[in-house]
Parts: C-alpha cells; sequence; structure tokens
C-alpha cells in the first residue's frame, strides 16, 4: 500500500446520491464497502464528513443569520451525516469510533487527539464529526487539521468529480483536468479544492492532497494502490 495512515474528506453533498438534500443511504452504503475494501489492506484510516446535505452555514449568514449561530448548527449537520456513516460501516462489520469537537457525549466521544491515535492503532475507523468545533471555519480545514494532528500521510478529498479542473466542468465543457498542481498554483489561480486555510495549513506541513472522484466504486482502492488517480497538490 502506497499509505500507512490516511485522511478521508468527504463532502455533505456527496452522501445525497441523486437526491437533492439529505442522505441517500444507497450511497452512503456504496461508500461503506470502498472504505472497508481500503481498510480491510492494512491502512488505518480517519474520516471527516462536511455537513453542506442538511445545513450549510454560510448559506443561512446571507439569509440573515448570525454566522457564529449558523456555523454550530453546520457543525451539528455533520454529526448527523457521522452516524449514518458510522451505520453503514458497522452494519458489514467495521468497528468505528466516532469522535465530536463538541461533546455530545451520548452519541459519541469528545474529540481527544491522542485517544484517536490509539483507535487508529487498534485498527479502528475513526469519524470525526463537528468541523473543528469553532466557527468561521470550513469542515475542509478541520480535514486538514486532523490530519497534520494524527500524523496522516495524505488528505483524499472525495467528491462528485475526477478532480481540479481548470473551471467548473459542470458549466463549462471546455474546461480541463490537472494531473498535478501546487499548493501555489491553487492560490494563484483561485481554484476551489479546498479554502485558503486548508490548504495553507497542508502546505505548511507538507501535506499533499488528492481531489477524486469518490462516486466511482473502486476509485478509493486504486488511490490507496498509488495509481494516479484525481489530482494531486503538493510543492
Amino acid at each position: 500500500m502506497t499509505y500507512k495512515r490516511i485522511l478521508l474528506k468527504l463532502s455533505g453533498e456527496s452522501l445525497m446520491g441523486d437526491k437533492q438534500y439529505g442522505i441517500d443511504n444507497k450511497q452512503v452504503l456504496q461508500y461503506a464497502h470502498d472504505i472497508k475494501d481500503v481498510h480491510d489492506k492494512g491502512i488505518e484510516m480517519a474520516i471527516v464528513v462536511g455537513g453542506g446535505n442538511i445545513f450549510r452555514g454560510l448559506s443561512a449568514e446571507k439569509s440573515g443569520m448570525d454566522r457564529a449561530q449558523a456555523d454550530y448548527m453546520g457543525m451539528l449537520a455533520t454529526v448527523i451525516n457521522c452516524m449514518a456513516l458510522q451505520n453503514a460501516l458497522e452494519s458489514i462489520g467495521v468497528e468505528t469510533r466516532l469522535q465530536s469537537a463538541i461533546k455530545m457525549e451520548q452519541i459519541c466521544e469528545p474529540y481527544i487527539r491522542r485517544r484517536a491515535m490509539h483507535h487508529l492503532e487498534e485498527r479502528k475507523i475513526v469519524i470525526f464529526g463537528a468541523g473543528t468545533g469553532n466557527p468561521y471555519f470550513t469542515t475542509d480545514t478541520a480535514a486538514s487539521l486532523r490530519a497534520i494532528e494524527i500524523k496522516a500521510d495524505v488528505v483524499l478529498k472525495g467528491t462528485r468529480v475526477d478532480g481540479i479542473y481548470t473551471a467548473d466542468p459542470e458549466k463549462d465543457p471546455s474546461a480541463t483536468r490537472y494531473e498535478n498542481i501546487t499548493y501555489q498554483e491553487v492560490y494563484d489561480k483561485g481554484l476551489n479544492v479546498m479554502d485558503m486555510t486548508a490548504i495553507t495549513l497542508c502546505q505548511e506541513n507538507k501535506l499533499p492532497i488528492i481531489v477524486f472522484d469518490m462516486n466511482k466504486p473502486g476509485n478509493f482502492m486504486k488511490i490507496a494502490l498509488g495509481e494516479p488517480i484525481g489530482t494531486l497538490v503538493k510543492e
């Protein structure tokens, strides 16, 4: 295997499948099987899930809601998604631990870095919910931060497109995909990969990012095997 420990970032929208809102259980179960296949190869794995399929803080702010309040609501949405993914994984025999940056003792552990690393060493998949626990920070930033804290080898951002393009491929058919790109090029070109805080964290800690299509079965395994799937962001 190319990596010993990875952090997988899934957007909330990716859990919708073909729906316009909420959670598509069929899609979540497909992700669970793909994750299990890679985990069974001996790779230690942590996961951060967004909440945009349920609630998006930035959108709520634009409609007049207080930004901090809206962001906390978004963090709660991520925990709902994390619970759905945890249920899917455990239904196929994968042992998991859900940790939240906001205390919710009845449903998950509080985030404790050393405990998370111990779970990983014991071959459990650790799912991180509630972002960083702070407003004004995205789940992309949470993914970069947790990846650095647990000493992951790479951040894998699973999306609905097969990498980073020169423009939005759903809107511009002439857009072309990058196979490799540097952090600085992401800044300079204003590409919508992750927010700038997340990119900066990865750049400063020399943590590579791979953006790939998680919806295509088998892609996740190909990345674990080192195949050039998606777009690699590094120095």
